[in-house]
C-alpha cells in the first residue's frame, strides 16, 4: 500500500543523541516511501517568521507599476516579478502571481559561462514601499540555507552515506531561491471547476522547504499508486520536497514525488506561500555526478538500503506517479548549470525571447520532436530506464 499521509518530523530530535537515531529511522522512512516530509522546530524564530509572511502579502499589494520596475524580463537572472499565467509548467499556464529572490551575487563576467546569468544581484521592491522587505528575506534565505545544509547532512546519514557526501556541491557563497506565490481563487480568475496554480511536476536539485501561509488545501502530493494527497498547513511546520537531483544522486533511493497546486475554491481568496529552494553548484559536470566508479557523485548507497528502495516499489506494483524526470545527463547540456538554464528559459519564455532567443529557438524545435514522438504509436523500450541528471521545476 502506497502513503495515504504525509509523516511530520521533529528537526529539534536530530539534534539530541538520545533521539537521534530515531528521527534518523524516521527520515530513511520518508525518503523510500514518501518523497515528502512536515518538518517542525526547524530553528527558524518565530519573529522572523511572522516578517516574511506580513511582508511576503504586503507584496503583492504595492501598485502594478512598482511591481513591473523590477519584473523578470527586465533581466537574464531570472530573478524578479512574475505577472499572473506568466509562468508554464506541464505544457498548461500556472494561475499565479510571484516574485523569485536570491542571494545576492555579482554580475555575471563575460569570461564566465553564460549560465552564471543565474547569478546576479536580486531586484528588490523599492524600500520607500517595503522598508523591511529586504533585511527579512535576506535573514530568511540565509538562515535557511543553513539549515538545508544541516538536513541535507541527515539526509545523507540516514541513508548510509557519510554526513560529509554532499558538501562537494555546496560553494563557500553558495546561492539559494526563495519564491513568494500568490494563488488567486477561482472567483478572481473567472475560472470554474479546477484551476492550475501550479500543473504535476516534480523539483529540481536535492531539497526545497515551504511555508504554507493561509489555511487553503490545495497542494497536493501524488502517490506511487497515482493518487492525490492533500497536504494541508500545519502550523510551525514547513513541507520538505525531494527533488530531482537527490533521487537520482543517491541512485534511486530518495524518492522525488509529483505534486501540483490547485487553484483555490471560489470566494476563499487567495492562497500564499513562500518555497525555499536549496542551492547546489551550477559548476557540477554530469560526467563527474554520474561517475561512481572513480569517485564521482556522493558515492554508492550501501546495497541494504538500495534494497530497502526496491521493496517499497515491489510492494506498490511499480512506481505510478507519472511525470517527465527530467534530470537526464547528456544531449546538450553538459553541467548543472547549462541544465538549469534552459530550464529556466523553458518555464519563462518571455525572458527567453528577450535575453536568450536561440536557445529557445532550440528548445521549442525540441519540443516540436517530442510531441511528434508523443503522438506517435508506441514502440516497446530496447533497454531498461536509468536515472541520471538534469533539470526540473521550482514550485510550491
Amino acid at each position: 500500500m502506497s502513503f495515504n499521509t504525509i509523516p511530520i518530523l521533529d528537526l529539534s530530535s536530530a539534534k539530541d543523541p538520545a533521539t537521534k537515531p530515531q528521527f534518523l529511522k524516521d527520515l530513511r522512512h520518508a525518503l523510500l516511501e514518501v518523497g515528502f516530509l512536515y518538518l517542525k522546530n526547524v530553528g527558524i524564530p518565530e519573529q522572523l517568521t511572522e516578517a516574511v509572511i506580513k511582508e511576503g502579502v504586503a507584496f503583492f499589494d504595492l501598485p502594478m507599476e512598482e511591481k513591473l520596475k523590477i519584473e523578470m524580463k527586465n533581466a537574464p537572472s531570472f530573478l524578479g516579478y512574475s505577472r499572473l499565467d506568466a509562468e508554464i509548467t506541464a505544457h498548461t499556464i500556472d494561475h499565479r502571481e510571484q516574485i523569485d529572490l536570491s542571494t545576492d551575487h555579482a554580475m555575471r563576467t563575460p569570461d564566465q559561462p553564460l549560465y552564471r546569468n543565474l547569478f546576479a544581484p536580486t531586484q528588490w521592491p523599492s524600500p520607500s514601499y517595503l522598508p523591511n522587505f529586504r533585511p527579512v528575506y535576506s535573514e530568511y534565505i540565509t538562515r535557511m540555507g543553513e539549515i538545508s545544509i544541516f538536513f541535507t547532512s541527515l539526509i545523507a546519514e540516514a541513508i548510509g552515506l557519510p554526513t560529509t557526501a554532499f558538501n562537494k556541491y555546496f560553494e563557500k557563497d553558495q546561492q539559494h531561491k526563495l519564491k513568494i506565490v500568490k494563488y488567486p481563487d477561482l472567483q478572481e480568475l473567472g475560472l470554474e471547476g479546477e484551476g492550475q496554480g501550479v500543473g504535476p511536476h516534480k523539483d529540481s536539485m536535492l531539497t526545497s522547504y515551504l511555508l504554507q501561509v493561509t489555511k487553503h488545501k490545495g497542494l497536493q502530493v501524488q502517490n506511487l499508486q497515482g493518487e492525490w494527497i492533500d497536504c494541508p498547513p500545519i502550523d510551525g511546520t514547513l513541507v520538505v520536497a525531494i527533488g530531482q537531483g537527490m533521487e537520482a544522486l543517491t541512485q534511486g533511493v530518495c524518492m522525488s514525488t509529483t505534486h501540483r497546486v490547485l487553484s483555490p475554491p471560489p470566494g476563499t481568496g487567495a492562497r500564499f506561500s513562500v518555497p525555499f529552494f536549496q542551492g547546489v553548484s551550477l559548476d557540477a559536470e554530469f560526467d563527474e555526478l554520474n561517475d561512481l566508479d572513480n569517485g564521482g557523485g556522493v558515492g554508492r548507497v550501501p546495497e541494504e538500503i538500495r534494497e530497502l528502495r526496491r521493496q517499497v516499489v515491489k510492494r506498490n506494483g511499480g512506481r505510478l506517479d507519472d511525470v517527465e524526470f527530467t534530470f537526464q545527463g547528456g544531449g546538450v547540456a553538459k553541467t548543472l548549470g547549462e541544465a538549469t538554464l534552459r530550464n529556466r528559459i523553458k518555464s519563462h519564455p518571455d525572458v527567453g525571447e528577450r535575453w536568450y532567443p536561440d536557445i529557445l529557438a532550440e528548445i521549442r524545435t525540441q519540443q516540436a520532436k517530442e510531441k511528434a514522438l508523443k503522438d506517435a504509436p508506441p514502440t516497446p523500450p530496447e533497454e531498461s530506464e536509468t536515472i541520471t541528471l538534469g533539470t526540473a521545476v521550482e514550485a510550491h
